[in-house]
């Protein structure tokens, strides 16, 4: 990832976090943002010390928000554009399992789906003006969007509507989308029930963003048997 640009939406921890450090690790210069502006200071200044890395305080609801985060990513890198988009923010309104479709709140299930769906919507959005000729656009999911579970409620149908926004992104960008399936990890986001560490998923959005074959993988759902079968 050598002279590239990567955006990496809640990207100060979790799945975010540890995508954000491993692209640092393989030459990328790598552009965080969360909500919190405290916590993109803190990972910004942590990965600088061991790559290229900045940031800004931006919330993945707002497009102008947004359209200032990729402007900032265009300008961030060694060359003009952004070879990488990792639309990873999302929320989860609940407990997993506990959250009945039947039960859900309006206002939580509308700021669910603004958050995991017109935040991955506008993420690629804002981005395409600046996307490069073989830029990658990468969207983490799981098996809730596709195989329905007892009490996922709006966050399944999130999950869903995301993989939507790829498969469509795919159909109408020059850009490769890819919807990557990590199955369980433990991150304060799927209730810390356990699973793989971010850190062990992490590669897969390395291999995702450099080696994985446009034809095959474009538009799909990449899982992690795709993935290890793809780096034998």
């Amino acid at each position: 990832m050598d002279g590239t640009t990567a955006v990496v939406t809640g990207g100060t921890r979790g799945v975010g976090g540890a995508v954000a450090s491993a692209f640092v690790e393989a030459g990328a210069h790598v552009v965080v943002c969360s909500r919190d502006g405290d916590a993109v200071d803190e990972t910004v200044d942590a990965l600088s010390r061991t790559g290229g890395a900045s940031g800004l305080r931006a919330d993945v609801r707002d497009e102008f928000d947004l359209e200032r985060l990729m402007e900032h990513a265009d300008r961030a890198g060694e060359r003009d554009g952004v070879d990488t988009v990792v639309a990873n923010a999302g929320v989860n309104h609940g407990a997993p399992g506990e959250m009945p479709l039947d039960g859900e709140p309006y206002s939580r299930f509308d700021d669910t789906l603004r958050t995991n769906v017109r935040g991955v919507f506008a993420t690629v959005r804002e981005a395409v003006p600046y996307l490069t000729d073989d830029a990658r656009v990468l969207v983490p999911s799981g098996s809730i969007a596709r195989d329905a579970k007892p009490g996922m409620g709006a966050y399944a149908v999130s999950k869903a509507g995301a993989e939507a926004v790829v498969r469509q992104t795919h159909a109408d960008l020059d850009a490769t989308a890819m919807t990557l399936d990590l199955g369980l990890v433990d991150t304060a986001l799927t209730g810390n029930q356990g699973g793989r560490a971010p850190e062990d998923v992490a590669p897969m959005f390395v291999w995702a963003a450099t080696d994985a074959d446009p034809t095959e993988h474009g538009g799909a759902v990449v899982g992690l048997r795709e993935w290890k079968t793809a780096t034998r």
